[in-house]
Formats: structure tokens, C-alpha cells, sequence
């Protein structure tokens, strides 16, 4: 069994020792598998005991490049023992690159580098709020954006305001203002709830946290159109679908509806880094001036460094397209497994979704079990297995994913 060595205690940690140090100083706010990971290389993990997995769940889509790629690797290193920081006070050899690349890659005129992907949706919001007073007239706080049921925008408090689930509000109240709910995919909704004091419309081209809910075909096309008609702003979230996880760049693309605003986080640090962005088309971009915003660690060399290999490295080595073509066969041989336990199958690329029929339980049960076979997953709404591997990985792991996934979703259960 291999340990980790503690220099201070001299104490060997084995799993259990580290799960309990774990849990008895942690704010514990997930329910993890109780696997303890070591290593990374490629699609595949290992654990604390030597047990190798395949990775299906890439970081919530933060690892689309796989573990510990080359590349990225000696960026990251180079970067780090020139210039990691420096503070958005001065200017860095790596920051107006990152935004030109990104600008480029995306096809938006100017870029905002954050951290988080909440804090992009943070930032996207300001920018709406200001252009719609001082640019369309709201008159001041009275501006309200639409947003989506069923909606996962990350977990600040003006973003749990505008989320349509209980566990993730209901005790962090007073929630922020300005905010109106609608059913997703519905255009017919989304007109309704225009008004004189709408600045902006955001939602998620697929739902991720909700379950890798597809919208209608249209949808997307439909509600720039709408926007367009109401002098709305169109807000796409693709923090978790986008940078090629859904089988094209962006998953605007399939519909032909460029928005207004873009934001963009995970994969964008591609793997080790964390940034995210906000990208701003014609009418947005030079709204926010300075004084107005500003975040510590934004646009760091070191993350905008590690952006930019990582954005050449999802065009130089096909990862956009191994998503569209393994995501399809990923697709068509989770569709050939009979099972009693699956009510649907979805997905777009390498993001899939099996939804459990509820009779069945809960889809911690099948991901438990798919650990215990070598795959990682993790549940969503309870309901859903998610299934989203870097997007590096070849057609024989799928194949050997396969193989256990159908033992699991055939085995009668426990």
C-alpha cells in the first residue's frame, strides 16, 4: 500500500488517515467519492493505493486537456519561475497576448480576464447593469435580467439569488434583486417576461449542473432573435460547454447564435490555471471603465501564460473535433446497452448525461459502483450520471469505459 509521508509528524497517511484528517478540518461542502488521487496523466488517475482510474468527470470539465499534458507542463513551469504575479497595477508580457488569442479564437473584440467562472457571471452582470442605464435609459435599479429554471451559474450570492433550487439558497437569504426566473427552452416565456426595465437574458446553451439538458432545436437561434427585437442583451454561459467540450468551440455554433456576452472558465486554465473571461461584443466592450472593477489575481502571467498554450493546443491537437467524433461514438454505444435502470440517454460531444429512472434510486448508487469498477463520475441532481472525460481521450478508453459501464447498468442491483 503506498502512503504519503508527513516530514513534520514523521506519520505514514494512508487513505483512511487522510479522509479523516480531511473531514475533521474541512467546511465540508461536497459529498466525495472516498478515493484519495495522487497522480494524473492523460485521461487516467491513481490513487493513494495504486489503483488506477479513468477520469469521467475532468474537474467538471476544467480538465479537457487531460492530466499533466507536456505542453501545458512546460508553460506552466517556464511561467512560474519567471513571472507567476504581478497585479492588474502593471501591465505583464502575457496578459494583452492571452486577450488578443482568446479574442481571436472566439471572434469577440475585447476580452475581460477574472478567475472564476462565477466571477465571470458576476462581472457579465455589472457590465449588463451599466449598459442598460447607460446606454438603453433604465432608469437607475431598475434593471432585471432573465435567467433560466433549473439554471447553474456558480455559488455567490448574487448567483444563488437567480437559482431555482432550494438546497442552494434558501438559508443564505436576503438574495439580490433585479432577477426573473423563466422555464428553459421556452421561447414563448422569454418574450413574455420582456419588459421596459429588461437589460439582459443569460442561460446556459446546455444545462450542465441540471443534468446536460438539451434545449430545443431553435432555442438558442430563437432567443438572440428575441433579444435582438427588445434591445435585450443575449448572455451565453458556456463555462462548463464551451472551449470545444460539446464537439465545436462554442456550443452557439450548432445554431448560428453569437451572443452578446460570452463567459468562459475551467478549460480555459487548461488544467492547472485558474481564469475564466468575460467576452464582450461591440456594445458591451468598452463599457466598464477603470475604477469600476477590478479583481487581485486577474489576468496573472502565469494563468494567461498557461490560457494561451492551452487554447493552441485544443486547435494544433483536435481536441474540438475528437469531441464531436468520440463524443457521436460515445453516444451510439451508451444507446446499445440494455438496461432497466436508464430513462434517457443525452449529450452533445464529450458531455453525456444517463438519467436513472427515479424507481431506481439515486445515481450516487451506479457511480459508486462504476468507482469500484475503475471510472470516475459524479452525480448530478441526484437523478443523473454525468460522463464528461478530457477530451484528449482515445476510441479504445472509451471502449474500455464501456465495458464496465454496461456491467454496471445490467447488474442487478445490490
Amino acid at each position: 500500500m503506498n502512503e504519503v509521508p508527513n516530514e513534520a509528524s514523521g506519520v505514514q497517511l494512508t487513505a483512511a488517515k487522510l479522509i479523516e484528517l480531511t473531514e475533521k478540518y474541512i467546511m465540508e461542502t461536497y459529498s466525495p467519492l472516498p478515493v484519495v488521487l495522487v497522480r494524473g496523466k492523460g485521461p487516467w488517475v491513481w490513487d493513494i493505493e495504486g489503483r488506477k482510474y479513468l477520469d469521467m468527470l475532468s474537474c467538471y470539465s476544467a480538465l479537457s486537456h487531460g492530466h499533466c499534458h507536456p505542453r501545458i507542463l512546460k508553460v506552466l513551469i517556464q511561467q512560474a519561475k519567471t513571472l507567476a504575479n504581478i497585479s492588474r497595477a502593471f501591465y505583464n508580457d502575457q496578459m494583452g497576448l492571452f486577450c488578443k488569442e482568446l479574442a481571436e479564437f472566439a471572434g469577440f473584440p475585447k476580452v475581460l480576464p477574472m478567475n472564476t467562472g462565477a466571477e465571470a457571471v458576476e462581472k457579465a452582470i455589472k457590465i449588463v447593469r451599466k449598459w442598460g442605464y447607460t446606454v438603453k435609459g433604465i432608469a437607475r435599479n431598475r434593471s432585471k435580467i432573465i435567467t433560466c429554471e433549473n439554471n447553474f451559474h456558480g455559488r455567490t450570492i448574487t448567483v444563488i439569488s437567480f437559482s431555482s433550487e432550494p438546497l442552494y439558497k434558501e438559508n443564505f437569504g436576503p438574495h439580490t434583486p433585479g432577477f426573473e426566473i423563466i422555464p428553459y427552452g421556452d421561447l414563448k416565456a422569454l418574450k413574455n417576461a420582456i419588459d421596459e426595465n429588461t437589460v439582459g437574458f443569460l442561460v446556459e446553451p446546455i444545462q450542465g449542473e441540471g443534468g446536460v439538458i438539451i434545449p430545443p432545436e431553435g432555442y438558442l437561434k430563437g432567443a438572440k432573435e428575441i433579444c435582438q427585437k427588445n434591445n435585450v442583451l443575449f448572455m451565453l454561459d458556456e463555462i462548463q460547454t464551451g472551449l470545444g467540450r460539446c464537439g465545436k468551440r462554442f456550443v452557439y455554433e450548432y445554431e448560428d447564435a453569437k451572443p452578446d456576452i460570452l463567459t468562459l472558465g475551467k478549460a480555459l486554465g487548461a488544467g492547472p490555471c485558474i481564469i475564466s473571461a468575460v467576452l464582450g461584443g461591440e456594445k458591451v466592450g468598452d463599457i466598464l471603465k477603470p475604477g469600476e472593477d477590478g479583481s487581485t489575481f486577474s489576468g496573472s502571467p502565469l494563468s494567461c501564460a498557461v490560457a494561451r498554450e492551452g487554447l493552441k493546443v485544443l486547435v494544433e491537437e483536435g481536441l474540438v473535433e475528437n469531441s464531436y467524433e468520440l463524443g457521436n461514438y460515445f453516444m451510439a454505444k451508451l444507446q446499445e446497452i440494455e438496461t432497466p435502470f436508464v430513462k434517457e440517454i443525452r449529450g452533445k460531444g464529450l458531455f453525456i448525461a444517463l438519467e436513472i429512472k427515479p424507481e431506481h434510486g439515486d445515481a450516487r448508487f451506479f457511480c459508486d459502483k462504476l468507482w469500484k469498477e475503475g471510472l470516475l463520475c459524479k452525480e448530478t441532481h441526484f437523478t443523473n450520471i454525468r460522463l464528461a472525460p478530457p477530451l484528449i481521450i482515445k476510441k479504445g478508453e472509451i471502449d474500455w469505459a464501456i465495458k464496465r459501464i454496461k456491467k454496471v447498468l445490467q447488474a442487478p442491483q445490490d
